[in-house]
């Protein structure tokens, strides 16, 4: 009986200073990232997953701009890391002098905490597109606010609008 109630002491003692070390300050807070609906933002596209199915969306080269009117709010604060989010697309794009993608389109994306090289204890948030869906057809793609996805671009990167009429970004990193 003696050695559980040592056990747990122990244990305690091990959760208080972990506890405490969190609190301290010595570890590295991610900047949150804070997007009311209605917001318009700018990302930058990435990739395809699958970039030789033959449809007009692999013509759009990496980096292509995709604005896009956040429909929910997201909130760093309140939602997990994972949590999905929807939008709009505001401006068409066009490939070969072809509307590729439409005004209107459904963009799906998530919140995602990712792993930060600059902060080897810290994270940082990212806003990822994942999917779009244009006139029934569904496109898997990644696409992001910042034109890579490498840390020294994330940290170069501008701060955020919160508004609605914002132009060129609405959250807050």
């Amino acid at each position: 009986m003696k050695r559980i109630a040592l056990v747990a002491l122990f244990l305690a003692g091990v959760f208080a200073n972990v506890a405490q070390a969190q609190g301290s300050g010595t570890a590295f807070v991610p900047v949150p990232v804070h997007v009311t609906a209605g917001t318009v933002l700018t990302f930058y596209l990435h990739a395809r997953l699958n970039p030789t199915s033959g449809d007009s969306v692999d013509g759009l080269p990496k980096g292509t701009l995709l604005r896009v009117k956040i429909v929910d709010s997201i909130d760093s604060a309140v939602h997990a890391d994972g949590t999905e989010f929807h939008g709009t697309v505001v401006s068409g794009l066009t490939s070969s002098g072809e509307i590729v993608i439409h005004p209107g389109s459904e963009v799906k994306g998530i919140l995602v905490l990712l792993r930060s090289a600059s902060h080897p204890e810290g994270f940082r948030y990212e806003l990822l597109i994942t999917s779009l869906t244009d006139q029934g057809r569904s496109y898997a793609l990644t696409a992001s606010l910042a034109p890579s996805l490498a840390d020294s671009q994330a940290a170069s990167k501008p701060a955020v609008k919160d508004s609605p009429k914002s132009s060129d970004s609405g959250a807050t990193h």
